[in-house]
């Protein structure tokens, strides 16, 4: 499938990833954020520079899940946004 249609996938719940990508397992979720705010911990807190325990607003973002099965958050390179290869995992 191509973007728009893995993009909507994710707004439904759905796991997606490419099947052209080098690391197996790999794959992109959408983490929705926490439009109603959090308390933030410490280690968030000194990268915020906010006082531990701020409550904080975070918006919708995606995030990958690495090959070693850690996560951080992704952004689409041109190359992924023209694929075809998108499928749900």
């Amino acid at each position: 499938m191509n973007f728009s249609v893995a993009l909507q996938m994710l707004k439904m719940g759905a796991l997606v990833g490419r099947d052209g990508w080098n690391g197996k397992g790999m794959y992109v979720v959408l983490q929705k954020g926490y439009p109603g705010g959090m308390a933030i911990n410490a280690q968030t807190a000194v990268a915020t520079r906010q006082k531990e325990g701020t409550v904080c607003y975070f918006r919708p973002y995606l995030m990958m899940c690495t090959v070693d099965g850690s996560f951080v958050p992704w952004v689409a390179a041109q190359t992924d946004l023209l694929a075809e290869d998108w499928e749900t995992i």
